[in-house]
C-alpha cells in the first residue's frame, strides 16, 4: 500500500517534466528579448554622448573627414578653444552662481515646509498645502512675462539674484510635495519619544526627523540641481544684458556664426555636461534609495 502512491507521484513527477522544461524555455527566451530590448534603449540612449565625447576630443582635421568615427584620434584643442574663445570658463562659473544657491535654498525650505505639512498640526494646512502644489499645475510660461516686468520695478533684473529668485519659485512647489511624502511615512512614536525627553522643535526636526530622510533629500537635490543648471529660459529672459550667461545660454550664443565648427561646438556642450554626471554619480547611491523609497511610500 506503500509503494503504489510512490509509483503514481513518480510517473506524475516524469509526465510533468516536458511541461517544467517548456515553461523555463519559455522564460528564458522572454528574459533573453528583455535583454535584448534594454541593450538597444541603452545604445541608442549612449551614442549621442559618446559621439559628443569622441568629437571633443578629436584633432579638428578628424572632425571633419571622420565626424562619425569614435575616439578615432585625440586632441584637446577643441577643448582649449571652447575654453579661451568661447569664454567657457566664465559660463562655468555663472552656471555655479545661479544653480548652486537656488538649489540649496530650495532644499533647506522644501525640507522645513514638508515637515510642517506632515509633522505638525496648525490650522488650514490642507489648504496651505494644495496652494502650494497648485504651483505644479501652473505653467512658468503662463506668466513668464508678467514676471520680467515685476522683476525690472523692483530692480532684480538682469542680475544673479533676481534669476536665483526666479529659479528657486519654479521648484520649491515640488520639492515641498517631495518631501512631504518622506516625512508623512515616519512613525510618530519617534518624535513623541523625542518630546517626552524634552527635545525642541527644531531638535526633532534636525537630529532625528532629518537623518531619517538624507536620500530623499539626496535625490531632491540632484533633481533640482539639473533643473537649475539646465535652465535656459531664464538665464535668457532674466539676464538679457549677457553680463550673467551660464553654461547653457553660452552655448547658444557660440553656436552664433560656427555652425560648421563642430569640434568647439561638442567641446562646449563636454563641459556643460561634465559636472551633472560629476554629481550624480558621487550621488547615485542616494538618489536610488530616494526615488525606491519615494515609489514604495507612493
Amino acid at each position: 500500500m506503500v509503494d503504489v502512491p510512490v509509483a503514481v507521484s513518480r510517473g506524475s513527477e516524469s509526465e510533468n517534466r516536458p511541461a517544467v522544461r517548456r515553461l523555463s524555455a519559455h522564460r528564458s527566451s522572454g528574459l533573453v528579448v528583455r535583454h535584448l530590448v534594454l541593450v538597444a534603449m541603452a545604445a541608442l540612449t549612449l551614442f549621442p554622448v559618446l559621439l559628443v565625447i569622441s568629437t571633443a576630443l578629436k584633432t579638428p582635421q578628424d572632425v571633419r573627414s571622420n565626424p562619425f568615427g569614435l575616439f578615432s584620434s585625440f586632441s584637446l584643442e577643441n577643448l582649449r578653444s571652447a575654453w579661451t574663445v568661447g569664454q567657457f570658463s566664465s559660463y562655468l562659473l555663472d552656471s555655479v552662481l545661479l544653480s548652486v544657491p537656488s538649489t540649496a535654498v530650495v532644499i533647506v525650505i522644501s525640507t522645513m515646509a514638508g515637515y510642517a505639512f506632515a509633522r505638525l498640526p496648525f490650522p488650514g494646512r490642507s489648504v496651505v498645502f494644495y496652494l502650494v502644489v497648485l504651483g505644479l499645475l501652473v505653467p512658468f510660461f503662463t506668466y513668464m512675462i508678467p514676471l520680467y516686468f515685476q522683476l525690472r520695478s523692483m530692480g532684480l533684473l538682469d542680475s544673479l539674484v533676481g534669476a536665483n529668485l526666479v529659479l528657486i519659485s519654479t521648484n520649491l512647489s515640488f520639492g515641498t510635495f517631495f518631501m512631504r511624502a518622506f516625512f508623512s511615512d515616519l512613525p510618530e512614536e519617534l518624535e513623541q519619544a523625542a518630546r517626552i525627553d524634552g527635545a525642541s522643535e527644531g531638535r526633532i526636526f534636525a537630529q532625528v526627523m532629518m537623518p531619517l530622510v538624507s536620500s530623499g533629500a539626496a535625490a531632491l537635490t540632484v533633481f533640482t540641481f539639473l533643473s537649475n543648471w539646465n535652465n535656459f529660459l531664464v538665464p535668457l529672459l532674466y539676464l538679457p544684458s549677457g553680463k550673467y550667461r551660464p553654461l547653457t545660454a553660452g552655448l547658444y550664443n557660440f553656436t552664433g556664426g560656427r555652425s560648421m565648427d563642430i569640434g568647439p561646438l561638442a567641446a562646449g556642450t563636454l563641459i556643460t555636461i561634465v559636472p551633472v554626471i560629476v554629481i550624480f554619480v558621487i550621488l547615485q547611491r542616494q538618489v536610488t534609495q530616494g526615488f525606491i523609497s519615494g515609489a514604495v511610500k507612493g
